[in-house]
């Protein structure tokens, strides 16, 4: 039964993974993509090359700091988000359809609003100026220069609490109603309520919604793609662009490939942390 899948997984996951590992090692370009089989074999120098004399560790610094700061400001908000639409209340399911807009969007759907709204002479810096704030000059570039970081992490966080949301109110649903009620009789408030029932019991959807918009914000290529265009602003040139661009503008498919094999070694470290404290809360819970 598990046989199709196990063959999907191996043709679509693991093949081109094993490939991309082999390319990483070649001294694979332009010139000689036509027999790359036969491209000279150069260990890790592409790996050396991307340390010593590429973007790389600060496409990193850009792609995990704003993946970071991003999700830290996104949990509250999509944890507030969940708390007000939990109870029942007239027109509960419109709102939870609104707040489900910066999901269901395709990334280049967002990215493509956002380059308008934080154009030069979009609808930031107009609101921004009749609030009396100067939008002139450097001041109304959004897109560009030292902004550009900021603007990439606003648009990042509109675009990523609804999960988080998604996955509190879905940890809120599963509480049993039953310790409501005993903590109801028993004089507690709703800050008691808060504290000693609801959080303990969103540690897991939490996790996973922190692990996950993490990840997501990390390896994202299609919104900072859209958003700033290629070359990406030095600012804002995350890890997923930095490897297009050496690939498919350079011509350096060698270096690309080393790029990405680090991009998935970065993406495991989290994962495996995660994976981790699962294994040890579930093993506590069994004893």
């Amino acid at each position: 039964m598990l046989a199709p899948g196990g063959v999907l997984t191996l043709l679509v996951v693991v093949l081109p993974f094993l490939v991309a590992v082999y390319i990483s090692f070649l001294d694979l370009d332009q010139y000689t993509f036509r027999r790359w089989v036969h491209a000279p074999f150069t260990g890790i120098d592409n790996y050396v090359d991307a340390w010593r004399h590429s973007d790389l560790l600060h496409a990193v610094w850009v792609s995990g700091s704003a993946a970071v700061i991003a999700t830290v400001v996104a949990l509250p908000v999509g944890m507030a988000a969940a708390l007000t639409t939990h109870n029942r209340f007239p027109g509960r399911a419109a709102v939870r359809s609104i707040y489900l807009i910066p999901y269901v969007l395709p990334a280049f759907v967002v990215g493509t609003v956002w380059r308008i709204i934080l154009a030069p002479d979009g609808v930031a810096n107009n609101l921004l100026h009749r609030l009396g704030l100067d939008t002139s000059g450097a001041n109304g570039l959004w897109l560009n220069g030292p902004r550009s970081y900021w603007a990439l992490i606003a648009v990042q966080i509109w675009a990523s609490w609804p999960l988080i949301y998604l996955l509190v109110l879905a940890g809120l649903q599963s509480i049993d109603h039953s310790l409501h009620e005993a903590a109801a009789l028993d004089g507690a408030g709703w800050w008691t309520k808060l504290r000693s029932i609801v959080v303990p019991h969103l540690r897991g959807p939490v996790a996973l919604g922190l692990l996950i918009t993490v990840l997501h914000i990390f390896n994202s290529f299609t919104l900072p793609f859209v958003l700033f265009g290629v070359p990406s602003p030095h600012d804002v040139e995350v890890l997923p662009v930095l490897t297009y661009v050496e690939s498919f503008q350079n011509f350096r498919f060698g270096l690309s490939a080393a790029m990405a094999v680090v991009s998935l070694l970065l993406i495991l470290i989290p994962l495996l942390v995660y994976l981790r404290a699962v294994r040890l809360d579930v093993g506590e819970d069994d004893r």
